[in-house]
């Protein structure tokens, strides 16, 4: 490179010159939304306000739905108002029935029942009403079946979500449904293709990435999946759950679900992403047992969150 003289530019010349140009924007990274965390309590209560209070003490700011029913207005209203109060968001309304079961007046019944709590999570101003796309496992309803990801399996979940959805014509929530392992939708790219299937615009992703870390690829590298994940569906992700997973040595694949912090999925990484989202959705701690365990995992996550940059509202 030609220095200044060999130019026939002096020092002089060239720092005035630099000092007169224009000063150019510089790129900031935008700071990571604050992540809204929630979880079961354990409080002996049913008023709505209690609740909600309860929930703050605990540093929570999203909450399971409580106990209510769609045609109990002066409920859903008491619940909508204590737990605004709070600034505490109902994150969820759960309907964990199978939609697909074999037998003919369970699966009619079951759709009735998710519709209604999909009413419900409209009513109370939830981020959706979740279930999983079902069995169709006659014995266990979110159990294995050999038809479990076939062609059927994927035609009859588009059409039960279609059907609940337009029964409802939710304007405030959503119908999600979560990944499993072994049912369908089993990853990112079957979770998409079903959302393009259902073709509404209230069909969301309940993200569950413990759900579909079903193989020792998914679960050794299991950053890069979640990144995945939610480069491919973060765009309607409205709710998540939070748990870990332990590797069991045993003679086959074995993964149990433990504490947060006590198994080896990256919450670095799950919280960072939840954190770039464009929407507010909650992430909810989930099938530990006692409130001791969820103490645990309520701090491990916020040590995390605080290790790396990321505040919780």
């Amino acid at each position: 490179m030609a220095n200044g003289a060999e130019s026939g530019v002096d020092r002089r010349t060239f720092l005035g010159a630099l000092a007169a140009a224009p000063l150019l924007p510089i790129a900031v990274a935008a700071a990571p939304n604050p992540v809204r965390l929630g979880g079961p309590i354990f409080l002996k209560s049913d008023d709505p306000a209690a609740l909600a209070k309860e929930h703050r003490r605990l540093g929570y700011s999203a909450a399971y739905c409580p106990a209510a029913t769609v045609g109990d207005a002066d409920r859903i209203r008491a619940i909508q108002q204590a737990f605004a109060a709070e600034n505490v968001v109902i994150a969820e309304v759960g309907a964990w029935r199978n939609l697909l079961d074999p037998d003919p007046e369970k699966r009619k019944a079951n759709l009735a029942y998710v519709t209604e709590r999909l009413a419900l999570a409209e009513a109370v101003g939830a981020r959706c009403c979740v279930d999983i796309a079902g069995s169709f496992n006659a014995d266990v309803w979110y159990g294995p079946h050999t038809n479990n990801l076939s062609d059927e399996f994927f035609d009859k979940t588009v059409e039960n979500c279609r059907t609940i959805i337009d029964a409802v014509k939710p304007t405030r929530t959503t119908f999600s449904i979560e990944m499993m392992g072994w049912n369908l939708p089993d990853g990112p790219d079957e979770y998409l293709r079903l959302i393009k299937a259902v073709d509404r615009k209230t069909f969301a992703v309940h993200m569950d990435v413990c759900n579909v870390i079903n193989s020792p690829r998914r679960f050794y590298r299991n950053a890069e999946f979640i990144r995945e994940c939610f480069a491919k569906l973060g765009p309607w992700v409205v709710s998540c759950h939070a748990k870990d997973l332990a590797f069991i040595p045993e003679m086959n694949v074995h993964f149990k679900e433990v504490i947060p912090g006590t198994g080896q999925v990256s919450y670095e990484t799950y919280l960072q992403e939840i954190a770039k989202l464009k929407v507010d959705a909650p992430l909810m701690l989930e099938h530990l047992q006692t409130a001791e365990e969820y103490d645990q995992g309520r701090e491990h996550i916020k040590s995390v969150g605080a290790r790396i940059g990321i505040a919780f509202a």
